[in-house]
């Protein structure tokens, strides 16, 4: 069975991860190296991925439309930031907002 390491990118559908897996490909002609990435629909069964977690993705029967993967396993967790004054907890994003100084 096939298995794909990703990232969560999105959990807003019930029971499913939107999992970006980037595969590093060979070119045939140019003889170097490229990202490949390609994004699947996973079942999630008890809703426990969070955006940025890292998951072990495994091929299972179709279970819907785009549905072809479900999550085996949970490696590790998204990093995550607690706001000091109000409590809430966000994911931490270190990219930098491109739009401010231009």
């Amino acid at each position: 069975m096939a298995q794909f390491l990703g990232r969560v990118i999105g959990t807003k559908m019930d029971k499913t991860a939107k999992v970006l897996v980037t595969k590093l490909k060979l070119h045939p002609y140019i003889m170097k190296y490229y990202n490949n990435r390609k994004v699947y629909f996973a079942h999630d069964e008890n809703n426990e991925c969070t955006t940025g977690d890292m998951v072990m993705i495994e091929v299972c029967p179709k279970m819907s439309k785009k549905k072809r993967f479900r999550i085996s396993e949970i490696l590790e967790k998204g990093p995550k930031v607690v706001d000091s004054e109000t409590g809430k907890v966000y994911l931490q994003d270190n990219r930098e907002d491109y739009g401010t100084d231009r």
